[in-house]
């Protein structure tokens, strides 16, 4: 079994207060969920009206799947018109660990 993590910093435009924010991070989440079948949240940056940090993690037996779904849920928050990426933290586990 092989668990993936991918923790994303990200910057909105945009916005100007904690409830702005909410409504944009909220479709982000879902379409990761939907899209990708990851477990996706807002992990930090929660009191900051303009930055999110958001994780994601997968599950699969093969290491390879896993990263290309978590770089597949990369790409698509760095496409995201409304935001910018401004890192991205990849982490893996393996058998061995």
């Amino acid at each position: 079994m092989y668990v993936g993590a991918l923790e994303l910093d990200v910057l909105f435009g945009d916005v100007h207060s904690l409830k702005q924010k909410r409504s944009a991070v909220r479709p982000v989440i879902a379409e990761l969920r939907r899209r990708f079948d990851v477990a996706a949240a807002e992990t930090g940056d929660q009191n900051l009206h303009r930055r999110a940090q958001l994780g994601m993690a997968a599950v699969a037996g093969d290491a390879v799947h896993v990263r290309e779904v978590l770089e597949a849920c990369e790409r698509l928050v760095a496409a995201r018109p409304e935001l910018d990426l401004l890192s991205a933290r990849h982490r893996m586990l393996g058998p061995d660990d």
